[in-house]
């Protein structure tokens, strides 16, 4: 199967895995998803994951975190960024969800880097998504 949009097939797999309070997640494994997941779990937003091999491409296997009470740690996991519209923004414009609760990921020079990372280096790039 030939994905067209290899990061929203991925926010979209996790976000509905934590409403339905999966522990874990499978989904096609690429480097630009490696980098998302690592800085989800760098900001706690997951606890884990780790790369799986399937004979093909591999997959990334996502560890869910929830709160003490089971309620998921995000509210929306929003694509910012598509094929068909590329957004990109400077470390000025960048955006901070909630008020800066939430946080940016954004695809740079230096790899993919939460919002918070690229005001401390001073670098821009193309907003992935949003997590809130």
């Amino acid at each position: 199967m030939s994905l067209s949009d290899p990061i929203a097939d991925m926010l979209t797999r996790i976000r509905n895995a934590a409403r339905v309070k999966r522990k874990t997640v499978n989904i096609a494994a690429s480097g630009v998803c490696e980098g998302i997941a690592r800085v989800l779990k760098d900001e706690g937003y997951i606890d884990d994951y780790s790369r799986v091999d399937d004979g093909r491409q591999g997959l990334l296997r996502i560890h869910l975190r929830y709160g003490p009470a089971g309620e998921q740690l995000f509210t929306e996991l929003d694509r910012v960024s598509r094929p068909g519209r590329r957004v990109y923004m400077g470390v000025t414009r960048l955006p901070k969800p909630l008020g800066g609760l939430g946080i940016a990921i954004v695809s740079t020079s230096s790899g993919v880097l939460s919002d918070r990372q690229c005001r401390q280096k001073k670098i821009g790039g193309e907003i992935l998504c949003t997590v809130s």
